[in-house]
C-alpha cells in the first residue's frame, strides 16, 4: 500500500544531519513512515518548503516539498495548494494521512472528489477532540471538525480520547505511540535535575518552569524551548538567560535531544493539555521521573506510578518539586517506573499494526 504524509516538519526527524527541530507529532509521522516502509509499504512525506531538494529519500521514506505551507499564513497555504494536489495526483496513495489539527484536512476531503485515496486522521491533543479547537479558532475549527467527521478512519493516541470520540458520535481506533530508538546505551550521569523540553506556546506554560527554578535556586534546570511565539519566546528567553540555575536552549536536534533525557533527574511537564505526550516516552527512555502540572496521560502518572501529577493545584506542584529532591529513594522508585512503562506499553511493530488494522479496505 501506497501512503502520503502531510507534516511540515516531519522529515527532519529522520534525517540524521538535521540541525532544524520541532514537535513530538512531527517525530511521531516520521516513525509512523519509517516503520511502514521497513514492512513494504510506500512511504512518502510531503514536508514544507525549507530549501531542501525534492524527492529525497530518508531511512527507507521518499520525500516531496509541498510548499511553505508550514508558515500557517493564508498566502503560502493558498500557494502551496496546487503544488499539494499535483503531489497527490502524481503520487496517486492508497491512504492520505494527518496527524493533528490542521485546516489542511478540509482541503484533502475536498480533494478526495478527484483522487482516489482514504483520508486518516490520527488525533494529536484533546482539544482536536473535545471541541476546544473550534472555540479558539472558529472558521479553521470549523473547517477541521467537518472533515474530521467525513474522515474515512481516525485515530485516538489514548483511551481518554477514544471516550471523546465516541461522546462525539465518531468511531475511531486506538494507536500508541512509536519509539526513537536509542543510539547509545544509557551512560549519562544524572546532572540535571529539572528537565523542561517544548515548544514555545501559551497552553505550554513555560513561564511556570522558570517560576519553579526561581523557588529552588540550588536545583539545576535546564530549558529547551524553540521559538513558535516569538513575543512569548523573547520574555521566556530573557528571563531564563539571567537565572544562574538554568541552562537555556532554542533548539536541539532530534538525534541528539535524548541525551538530555538521560542527564535529568526529573522531567517537568506543566501543559494545558496533550494527546500522549512524547516527552513522557523519551523520560521513560531516560530513566526520568516525571512532574507534572495538569497532564496525565493515560494514567502514566498515577496507574504506572511513573511521576506525580499536581491537578492543577500549583501549591502541590512546587511542593512536591522539593520533596523529590530531598527523597532519593521516592524519586528512584519513580525513575525505575518511568523505564518501566515505557518497556511494557509501548511496542513499536504492535502499535503499526494496530494502526494498518484500523484502516478501511481500498477499493
Amino acid at each position: 500500500m501506497k501512503f502520503l504524509f502531510l507534516n511540515s516538519h516531519a522529515h527532519f526527524a529522520l534525517d540524521p544531519a538535521a540541525t532544524r527541530v520541532s514537535g513530538g507529532a512531527e517525530l511521531q509521522v516520521g516513525l509512523l513512515a519509517r516503520e511502514l516502509a521497513r514492512l513494504g509499504h510506500d512511504a512518502l512525506i510531503v514536508g514544507g518548503d525549507t530549501g531542501q531538494p525534492d524527492g529525497v529519500v530518508l531511512d527507507g521514506v521518499r520525500t516531496r516539498v509541498g510548499g511553505k505551507f508550514q508558515t500557517g499564513g493564508l498566502p503560502d497555504t493558498l500557494g502551496a495548494l496546487p503544488r499539494v494536489l499535483r503531489i497527490v495526483r502524481e503520487e496517486r496513495p492508497d491512504f492520505v494521512a494527518i496527524l493533528g489539527w490542521t485546516t489542511w484536512l478540509w482541503f484533502l476531503h475536498l480533494f478526495k472528489k478527484w483522487n482516489r485515496y482514504k483520508l486518516v486522521f490520527i488525533c494529536g491533543l484533546d482539544t482536536e477532540v473535545d471541541g476546544g479547537f473550534r472555540r479558539e479558532n472558529p472558521v479553521r475549527g470549523a473547517l477541521f471538525e467537518s472533515a474530521m467527521r467525513r474522515s474515512d478512519a481516525r485515530f485516538a493516541m489514548t483511551e481518554h480520547q477514544r471516550d471523546l470520540f465516541q461522546r462525539a458520535g465518531m468511531e475511531c481506533g486506538l494507536y500508541r505511540n512509536l519509539i526513537l530508538p536509542r543510539k547509545h546505551p544509557r551512560t549519562a550521569a544524572k546532572d540535571i535535575d529539572f528537565l523542561w523540553v517544548a515548544r514555545c506556546r501559551p497552553f505550554k506554560r513555560p513561564q511556570m518552569f522558570l517560576d519553579l527554578a526561581e523557588r529552588m535556586p540550588s536545583a539545576r534546570f535546564t530549558m529547551i524551548c524553540p521559538n513558535e511565539d516569538t513575543g512569548l519566546w523573547n520574555a521566556v528567553e530573557s528571563r531564563a538567560r539571567k537565572m544562574p540555575n538554568v541552562e537555556f536552549h532554542e533548539r536541539v536536534p532530534y538525534h541528539t535531544i535524548q541525551e538530555f533525557y538521560d542527564r535529568a533527574r526529573v522531567f517537568v511537564n506543566t501543559s494545558e493539555y496533550e494527546g500522549f505526550a512524547n516527552s513522557f516516552i523519551q523520560a521513560g527512555q531516560g530513566g526520568a521521573a516525571i512532574l507534572s502540572f495538569e497532564v496525565d496521560s493515560d494514567g502514566v502518572l498515577s496507574r504506572h506510578g511513573a511521576g506525580i501529577c499536581a491537578q492543577r493545584d500549583e501549591t502541590r506542584f512546587f511542593a512536591v518539586a522539593g520533596e523529590l529532591m530531598r527523597e532519593g529513594s521516592r524519586l528512584a522508585m519513580m525513575q525505575d517506573a518511568s523505564s518501566q512503562f515505557v518497556d511494557g506499553m509501548l511496542d513499536n511493530r504492535k502499535n503499526v499494526e494496530a494502526f494498518l488494522k484500523g484502516l478501511p479496505p481500498t477499493a
